[in-house]
């Protein structure tokens, strides 16, 4: 399609100018952080003429952060700048207004989830790139490409259940939920320090007497709906006292919150029938009682780091922490003194300040849990990485490629 003349000094024609002259030949598309492999089925019903396709399943590093070198930066463009259309995962790859603007063949950026604050939806518009979502709720038409789990024509149909369409929103059916409390179960039932034991050279039998969440007092920071639905499962299964804060939190809201998920307002836990079941608290008076902590709080500059040494410091000794919302809500220093001196009983981290985690991380050893450190449990950012909405997200990001090649309407369109 060829540019026609605008006024000069129209900037923003200009830039969308460029771009149009820069995709002429046929489009190409990448699929980011493809770490398992698992994208390229779902596209594979578009031909090649149609649209040629690479998936990479390494990670370049985060373009803008603060860590990332010239050269690294380089390299996240010299990787991106041939293709028309970019497939992203998460916020796994972020883009700023500074990386969109070294790609001028880019037309279509598509994100999965609900998350969107690495994305520059401002400078993406003002450069006419499209950016649309996979919120997990399925295709609009019910089709499922024909490598599907779930497909009838998959090889591994026999073996993969049917996945049911949730819309990940509700809080219960998001597989952070169920991620959080394997990590909250694992720390307090020992479970991979029996199992390291046990597999070791000496052939241990029982690490350290388990910790019973029966009665205990677990405290969420942030009540949004992942946050509200963790609290629920203790509420429900171990009759936990809940207690939570962020920064806006008012009792009438955390009332408000248990009701959404189906719990009285007050009386919830059993403990007292007066007491509020989402007992809202302030900061300190969190970590200082808690048993269990769990983050669900978004990231943003005035969140992070709202973690830090004197948080840790009113933590019983006792105490989990576990993170499966983002790394740099807990200052890692403040954390890895607290945990090597052995100040609380353990944590568990899903999520990191830089994904994938380094090779050199200190996380990255098994010391933890020995000579008075506390006890450590680290997964690779797996709070939302299921064969259900992962292949959901594709499925959903294929309408959308086969929409935008048809020339109709993106669904989900998010600028």
């Amino acid at each position: 399609m060829a540019c026609r003349a605008r006024p000069v000094g129209t900037r923003h024609w200009a830039s969308i100018c460029a771009r149009s002259l820069a995709t002429q030949s046929p489009p190409s598309m990448a699929i980011l952080d493809d770490y398992l492999d698992i994208a390229k089925p779902h596209f594979s019903h578009i031909p090649p003429s149609q649209l040629s396709i690479t998936a990479f399943r390494d990670s370049l590093p985060a373009f803008n952060h603060p860590r990332t070198s010239a050269a690294d930066r380089q390299a996240v463009i010299d990787r991106l700048k041939p293709f028309t259309v970019i497939s992203s995962m998460r916020e796994r790859t972020p883009f700023p207004a500074a990386l969109l603007r070294a790609l001028p063949n880019l037309r279509l950026l598509l994100a999965t989830g609900t998350q969107f604050e690495t994305f520059d939806l401002a400078a993406a518009k003002e450069l006419g790139v499209s950016v649309a979502a996979a919120p997990g709720r399925g295709r609009t038409d019910e089709k499922l490409s024909p490598s599907s789990p779930s497909s009838p024509s998959s090889p591994s149909s026999p073996s993969s259940p049917a996945r049911p369409r949730l819309d990940i929103r509700r809080g219960g059916s998001h597989p952070t939920t169920q991620h959080a409390w394997a990590l909250v179960l694992a720390l307090a039932r020992n479970v991979a320090l029996d199992d390291a034991a046990m597999k070791g050279p000496a052939r241990r039998w029982q690490s350290r007497l388990a910790l019973g969440l029966a009665g205990a007092t677990l405290g969420v920071v942030g009540l949004g709906r992942l946050g509200a639905a963790v609290a629920r499962v203790g509420s429900l299964a171990w009759g936990m006292r809940v207690v939570c804060w962020s920064e806006n939190l008012t009792q009438e809201r955390a009332d408000r919150k248990a009701e959404e998920m189906g719990l009285p307002a007050r009386g919830g836990n059993g403990l007292d029938p007066e007491a509020p079941t989402f007992l809202a608290v302030g900061k300190e008076e969190l970590f200082a009682v808690a048993d269990v902590v769990s983050l669900h709080y978004v990231l943003s500059e005035r969140s992070r780091g709202i973690v830090g040494a004197k948080e840790l410091g009113l933590m019983k000794s006792s105490a989990l922490l576990v993170n499966t919302s983002r790394g740099p809500l807990i200052d890692d220093a403040a954390l890895y003194d607290a945990l090597e001196k052995g100040r609380i009983r353990g944590a568990a981290l899903d999520v990191f300040d830089i994904e994938p985690l380094p090779a050199d991380s200190p996380w990255r050893s098994t010391v933890w849990g020995t000579q008075g450190r506390s006890n450590l449990i680290i997964t690779p950012h797996m709070g939302y990485v299921e064969d259900g909405i992962m292949h959901t997200w594709y499925e959903e990001t294929a309408e959308n490629v086969e929409r935008w090649l048809r020339g109709e309407p993106l669904l989900h369109r998010l600028n």
